[in-house]
């Protein structure tokens, strides 16, 4: 046997190899579907848009730099009081790229500087509001147009609402502000600074704050039940974490020695507050929420708030195409002058049309009947 015949014989065993059937007979093989969608998110990455609200000086922005490890802020500089007492409410937004284990993450956070600061709170958020429904109406127009393989989501998919823990539950701007979002985006109540708090306050506020998010109706996010079939470890898990909200939560990106080793905290003549330790207060249970429910809280965003966005932007002026697609749509607000004065002259012109189709109807009709009376007269 020559070399070449040796080589050939020797692929077409390693062929045969590759696509030998090494499960049962009846194997098919579509049980590796799980699989391949696994290798092509992993290589997407996923997006996921969070947003903090909540009154200056509550750890929102060292709480989210604690939640992510990384320093979203470099250079953020802090107002006085003479500038909060007149400063309105900003939106900003800072994106980073986070990757773990090769799992790529983009993450947007959207912070709401200069909320809750003014003497007059009033109408605080309806820069935030109006923020929430451009990202829908964003969302919407790119999924409408021709090209929708590289649409980028922007949509907040969660909110966290920071409550303070110096008052006795939550104030009138609470309530009010919750109830303006709670059919938009899925809420996600936080007690801040819960070192400030002791054991028995801490779980007597989080009863009121319940009783009273009760009684005003408003709709937070609850986490899905599990399912029949999951394990023991993670039912409990769930169990757990539905019975911590609101979440009572201290952010510190300090290193501290306690008992022989650095842990993230806040020190105090007293002792040490941990960060990480579930028995100081409910970071890692927010932190374990928000990880292992990023994707229901992506579909909710998708079936439930951007759905309702959807069909009320659709009655106010959208149409479909033939295909069920959403048409491009014009932003919220009156036609220009300029836009009435075409759609008048296209009227004109399209009945003008019109018209003159039906004369040379009419024309043709006439010939026709003449046509006819000539064919008459010579058959006579």
């Amino acid at each position: 046997m020559s070399q070449v015949d040796k080589l050939k014989e020797g692929l077409s065993h390693s062929q045969q190899g590759q696509f030998t059937n090494p499960e049962t007979p009846g194997y098919v093989g579509f049980a590796n579907l799980p699989n391949q969608v696994h290798r092509k998110s992993v290589k997407k990455g996923f997006e996921f848009t969070l947003m903090v609200v909540g009154e200056s000086g509550l750890g929102k922005s060292t709480l989210i730099n604690s939640l992510f490890l990384t320093d979203l802020y470099p250079e953020r500089i802090i107002p006085g009081a003479a500038e909060k007492i007149e400063r309105t409410v900003q939106i900003e937004a800072s994106t980073v790229e986070i990757e773990e284990r090769g799992v790529k993450l983009r993450l947007t956070v959207v912070d709401t500087p200069g909320y809750g600061d003014a003497i007059n709170s009033q109408d605080c958020f309806s820069t935030i509001i109006s923020y929430i429904d451009d990202q829908f109406e964003r969302y919407l127009h790119d999924e409408s147009g021709l090209n929708r393989r590289h649409i980028v989501d922007n949509r907040v998919h969660c909110c966290f609402y920071f409550i303070s823990p110096l008052g006795h539950g939550l104030k009138p701007l609470d309530v009010q502000f919750m109830k303006a979002i709670h059919n938009k985006v899925n809420v996600v109540p936080v007690i801040a600074k819960a070192d400030t708090l002791t054991l028995r306050e801490r779980e007597r506020l989080k009863r009121r704050v319940l009783d009273e998010i009760d009684e005003h109706g408003i709709k937070i996010y609850h986490l899905p039940d599990a399912e029949s079939d999951e394990d023991e470890d993670f039912k409990e898990q769930t169990r757990i974490l539905k019975a911590s909200i609101p979440f009572a939560v201290v952010g510190s990106n300090q290193q501290i020695e306690a008992k022989g080793k650095k842990v993230r905290g806040r020190l105090y003549p007293w002792g040490v507050v941990e960060v990480e330790n579930p028995e100081h207060n409910d970071f890692l249970k927010l932190r374990t929420m928000l990880i292992t429910h990023m994707q229901d809280l992506q579909e909710v965003t998708q079936d439930l708030h951007y759905e309702n966005f959807r069909s009320e932007r659709l009655k106010r002026g959208g149409r479909l195409s033939s295909h069920g697609y959403v048409l491009p749509l014009s932003p919220v607000r009156g036609p220009e002058p300029e836009e009435m004065d075409k759609d008048i002259i296209l009227q004109e012109k399209e009945a003008e049309l019109r018209r003159m189709q039906d004369m040379i109807a009419k024309m043709q009709a006439q010939m026709q009947k003449q046509g006819d009376g000539d064919g008459d007269g010579l058959h006579a």
